[in-house]
């Protein structure tokens, strides 16, 4: 089968959340008709203004919330509950604090305990974390807390890695360094990633296509293909290329920001 006629990797159709306002009768249109895919291997960024549903989407195809409205399909498997077909790193850095970093990725294997061990070793070495395997969170800073969240959630093999704001706590090196670490681990593996940022340098530079959602109640605004060619390092965010693309993606959030703005004037 052709790539153009392979079933996605992750369908989302028609999904909508609607939440209840606290203190009110009214409820809270937080996302309304979403549709989109994503292919097999495809590094596709969601980027939106604040409050725009990108988070509460990622967290339906996580199964971690429930949908009031429409499906989100994994290899054709409707999503209903947490799952390992998807692995899933959050902005805070999710370990357990009394388990080294070993143990940590190892907490998210099955198998005997030398297979487990094998297994989390490889990952904090694609990490480069394996000379600190044996310490614990307290230990590390927060790029390596992050790093052992990556390896964990990789260490089970899941089908769509699913990252919600990852690097967004972190300081502007750490983060520029972590970019570069999830680029060269994805061009090395090809891992179909769903990644949510606000940061559109971030996005332009990680992905091989970009949506960009409407304010509030969110929908896919439109898809951007990012058509620089990798392998990337960082000279790309200094050639006329990637300005093209990070003017586009301001100008487009930009005017969903201004829109948002207005309708809360409307409002007041």
């Amino acid at each position: 089968m052709s790539p153009a006629l392979a079933a996605p990797k992750l369908s989302v159709r028609g999904l909508r959340k609607v939440f209840a306002d606290r203190g009110s009768s009214d409820e809270v249109v937080a996302l309304d008709g979403v549709d989109f895919e994503i292919a097999e291997k495809e590094f596709v960024t969601v980027i939106g203004t604040s409050g725009c549903g990108k988070s509460t989407m990622l967290s339906i195809i996580a199964g971690l919330e429930e949908q009031s409205e429409g499906d989100a399909i994994v290899d054709g498997e409707h999503v209903v509950a947490p799952g390992r077909d998807r692995g899933v790193v959050f902005q805070s850095y999710t370990l357990f604090p009394w388990l080294t970093a070993q143990k940590n990725v190892e907490f998210a294997l099955r198998g005997s305990k030398s297979e487990r061990a094998e297994i989390a070793r490889e990952h904090l070495d694609l990490v480069g974390l394996d000379r600190f395997a044996d310490s614990y969170p307290s230990q590390l800073s927060g790029g390596m807390r992050q790093r052992v969240a990556i390896a964990r959630a990789l260490s089970y093999k899941p089908q769509v890695l699913l990252m919600d704001e990852p690097f967004g706590a972190l300081d502007a090196q750490t983060r520029q360094l972590m970019q570069e670490l999830l680029t060269r681990v994805w061009e090395e593996h090809r891992l179909t990633v769903m990644f949510v940022t606000h940061d559109i340098d971030e996005a332009v530079f990680l992905s091989d296509r970009v949506l960009v959602m409407t304010a509030r109640p969110g929908r896919i605004k439109e898809e951007i293909p990012i058509g620089i060619d990798r392998p990337r390092t960082f000279e790309i965010f200094s050639t006329p290329e990637f300005f093209e693309y990070k003017a586009r993606l301001l100008a487009s959030v930009r005017e969903e920001s201004l829109r948002s703005a207005e309708a809360m004037e409307v409002l007041r």
